[in-house]
């Protein structure tokens, strides 16, 4: 059957429709995208703007639209930071299934952990051992970590890129003082952390989701995505050290021109950066993978695992 996820993100609304059954690989067929960036639409209360819930509807209708030219059969459309923690969230959500009939689920951020870990698992089997899994959104900074399909400790702490960006770092370049301020207190909300993971010991794999990680991995010297989804991609810990600095001293617009860097994470990239390289040092990573799938395809493992076999 053909299914569509549609994920409404702190940075974009995107859906991905995937020609999938139980007990196969889910196979990409066509992804569209819009970028959104609800994490920075709110107002001094924390609530979505009205720009923002207009801007977001349409973004949903638009997905519909292409759900429907794709042949989509079965829609699965979640949401997950900047709606679940924006102060109007309920009215958010009412007002996008009255205009568009689409009912959103908003995923918990522990739930985003254990989705992205079971697609990390699934891609990378068994033989990957005792897997540490972390995922940079633009809300949010999700950990887990296991043995199995299910992790066996997961966190979502406040630490997303979009976040902190828009409620830290204001400048273009970020002022040096609010770049400090940031990586001390990155450091000690994921150091608070660390204790739940290393009691289970340490992890045989260690594998990294999201743009961010992308974005870093490539300017470290990873293949590009055009090269294949099966392309080896890492990203080693003093790469990401010899690039924090230089990446908060650049304006957004020279970030752009580096290569894999989208102009519109550009400017989120500093602060990006801070989280990876903190969560790399702090669970004492040399080198991670990247891995191809994440939240989307967790969702859609999930789904097709509580299907009836064919």
């Amino acid at each position: 059957m053909r299914l569509g996820v549609l994920d409404v993100g702190s940075n974009t609304v995107h859906l991905l429709v995937v020609d999938a059954h139980p007990g196969a690989r889910p196979l990409p067929a066509h992804s569209h995208k819009t970028d959104l960036r609800l994490a920075q639409l709110l107002d001094e209360a924390g609530a979505i703007t009205p720009d923002g819930v207009e801007r977001l509807v349409e973004s949903v209708r638009e997905a519909l639209a292409a759900a429907e030219d794709k042949g989509v059969e079965e829609l699965l459309p979640f949401a997950t930071s900047a709606v679940r923690e924006a102060a109007n969230g309920d009215e958010v959500l009412a007002r996008v299934h009255e205009e568009t009939g689409v009912a959103l689920r908003v995923i918990s951020g522990e739930d985003e952990a254990r989705l992205t870990f079971l697609a990390a698992r699934r891609w990378y089997g068994w033989s990957a051992g005792r897997l540490l899994v972390l995922d940079i959104g633009g809300g949010s900074l999700e950990i887990a970590y296991g043995t199995d399909e299910e992790p066996d400790v997961c966190v979502s702490l406040p630490l997303g890129a979009g976040r902190l960006t828009a409620g830290r770092l204001p400048g273009d370049p970020p002022d040096a003082e609010d770049v400090r301020a940031l990586r001390k207190d990155v450091r000690t909300q994921i150091a608070r952390v660390v204790g739940e993971f290393s009691r289970f010991g340490a992890p045989d794999h260690v594998v990294a989701t999201s743009k961010t990680f992308k974005q870093l991995a490539r300017l470290a010297g990873a293949a590009r995505s055009a090269e294949g989804l099966y392309v080896q991609r890492e990203l080693k810990r003093k790469s990401l050290e010899e690039w924090v600095p230089r990446l908060a001293a650049m304006p957004a617009a020279e970030r752009a021109l580096l290569p894999g860097v989208s102009e519109g994470r550009a400017a989120q990239l500093p602060a990006g950066a801070l989280v990876a390289e903190a969560a790399m040092d702090l669970f004492g990573v040399e080198t991670l993978e990247i891995c191809p799938w994440a939240l989307r395809e967790g969702v859609i493992l999930r789904h097709l695992d509580h299907m009836p076999a064919p």
